[in-house]
């Protein structure tokens, strides 16, 4: 009888209810919620999915993410080997890849007024950076953390694990991802404060037709240039423009195919399940990450908001010719901000058709970022 009682008694201290904190049961909460809005909501569900089931996963069983040094039979959790592609910067710069087969360059190449556009949401990024000093942070965290302004996941877990911030990985890539999910909610309110109603109806000119040789010199051209410039944006500018120069070559269609769908999505089920299995109670329920939460919003509205100011300087100069919508897609978020743009452009004008215009400086957004991280690297020497 002694026995069974012991065996049931074991049983049932190895559950997790036994083991948890109240962080941990917060965190669940969270993970939920985040499941809800992906689910229920279509808020990024490829994104938000494997974020908040990782964030699940690891609040109720910790060892899933347990290193191999600490582990008894020496052999580590799951998600800690997925994470250790994400400390490597492969997933970040495969997901670069991914994007860059997946988009058109042409609006770019058509408007290079758009590089502006890209560089002014920037903004964001080196306000959020001072901010971070100004908080507390030392100057390879602020770097780390203001990269979320570009509303980019990939940069930002890209940089942290370049500057060695990879205690801050977890919140800085869960804050990230989630402004990326809310760009639909966050961006509006700020596109209408610093626009009129008229500016907003303002229609663009159709853009010229881009040519085959064009599209296929541009990711060659860039790469040359900006990785000479910055070699240490070479991984994901590299990355990117190889992706694209798949596309665009009209050769590679397999290879095409491969980059823009299931090694894609193989490599966000990778990086989402990893960065949401970082977010332990024990990492995430403290006053950093509050701040970085805080620092992330406030440098994703100035990103916005300097797209947007841009796009105002930029209508006056023209004649009134440029929407300053437009100027929102700035940031790194490809395609949400330019479809955002679009979307609050037919609010005010039903006939008015944005998204190719905005997909201009949403390309740019993503060049601009990452040429804010090799800065940042550069700068810090690594």
């Amino acid at each position: 009888m002694s026995y069974i009682t012991d065996t049931l008694s074991n049983l049932l201290q190895q559950t997790a209810f036994f083991n948890l904190t109240w962080g941990n049961y917060v965190m669940i909460i969270v993970a939920c919620v985040f499941l809800y809005l992906a689910v229920k909501k279509g808020y990024e569900p490829l994104l938000l999915v494997p974020i908040a089931f990782g964030m699940l996963l690891v609040n109720i069983y910790p060892d899933i993410m347990i290193r191999p040094e600490d582990a008894s039979n020496g052999v580590g959790g799951l998600l800690h080997y997925f994470y250790l592609l994400d400390e490597w910067s492969i997933l970040p710069s495969l997901i670069f890849m991914g994007v860059g087969a997946m988009t058109d360059f042409g609006p770019l190449i058509a408007n290079p007024k758009s590089f502006l556009l890209g560089a002014a949401a920037q903004l964001g990024i080196y306000c959020a950076y001072f901010l971070a000093i100004f908080m507390g942070f030392n100057g390879k965290a602020a770097a780390a953390i203001s990269i979320i302004g570009g509303a980019d996941g990939p940069t930002s877990i890209f940089l942290a694990g370049k500057l060695g911030q990879t205690a801050l990985m977890g919140p800085i890539a869960v804050a990230a991802y989630s402004y990326m999910s809310l760009v639909p909610i966050i961006q509006p309110p700020i596109m209408k404060l610093f626009t009129t109603e008229q500016e907003r109806k303002i229609k663009m000119e159709q853009l010229r037709p881009v040519s085959k040789l064009e599209k296929i010199l541009f990711p060659i051209i860039i790469t040359i240039v900006v990785c000479l410039i910055l070699p240490t944006t070479a991984p994901l500018v590299g990355m990117l423009m190889l992706g694209n120069l798949f596309r665009e070559s009209g050769v590679v269609k397999q290879l095409t195919e491969t980059a823009s769908n299931a090694l894609m999505y193989i490599v966000v089920i990778f990086l989402g399940t990893s960065v949401g299995a970082s977010t332990s109670a024990e990492a995430f329920l403290n006053m950093s990450t509050i701040k970085i939460v805080v620092l992330g919003l406030i440098a994703f509205a100035f990103g916005t908001a300097g797209g947007v100011l841009f796009g105002k300087l930029m209508c006056k100069l023209s004649g009134g010719k440029i929407n300053p919508l437009i100027g929102s897609a700035g940031v790194s978020a490809v395609p949400m901000a330019a479809r955002v743009a679009q979307k609050v452009g037919a609010e005010a004008d039903p006939t008015n058709f944005l998204l190719m215009h905005a997909m201009g400086p949403n390309v740019a957004g993503v060049i601009g970022t990452a040429v804010a991280a090799g800065t940042f690297m550069a700068i810090f020497g690594v």
